[in-house]
């Protein structure tokens, strides 16, 4: 598996989350794709969404229903800041995460995390693993507690 899988399965133990990580042989980078390689609903898919600070430039993880639209102006009153699309070059750098392949799990701790309160409206949720083709499902509110991810109301 690569660095980035590892670094999930890892993240996923030391947070006491067990799942087990499947690899779909297809793409799995946008939630309809997921959804399909899943056999899930879309809103089961957790996006998770890298925005960067406008004013710091700091990073903000919102992981979100795949079939609802991040609201930038509820996201940003919660980062403090208004905010604007992360490079991909820096969400890279910064998490060790390629766009596509963005898990909830495995992140420095510099990188604050939010989550759509209507993921928990489901029993189980479906999140990337670190490659575009690379999942893992989960219960939501432990997912929630092993992403250490704040749940509000994120979504338009």
């Amino acid at each position: 598996m690569s660095k980035s899988v590892n670094r999930v399965a890892a993240a996923a133990a030391e947070a006491g989350l067990e799942i087990e990580i499947k690899r779909m042989g297809e793409s799995t980078r946008t939630a309809q794709e997921a959804a399909t390689q899943c056999g899930c609903a879309v809103d089961q898919i957790v996006k998770s969404l890298i925005f960067a600070g406008e004013t710091s430039g700091k990073l903000y993880l919102f992981l979100v229903s795949g079939g609802h639209q991040l609201d930038l102006g509820k996201a940003g009153r919660l980062a403090g800041e208004n905010l604007t699309r992360a490079d991909p070059r820096k969400v890279r750098e910064e998490t060790g995460f390629a766009i596509g392949g963005v898990s909830p799990l495995g992140h420095p701790a510099s990188v604050r995390r939010y989550a759509d309160e209507t993921l928990l409206g489901f029993t189980t949720v479906w999140a990337a693993a670190g490659a575009h083709d690379a999942v893992f499902a989960a219960e939501p509110k432990a997912l929630m507690a092993a992403a250490q991810a704040e749940v509000a109301d994120i979504v338009a």
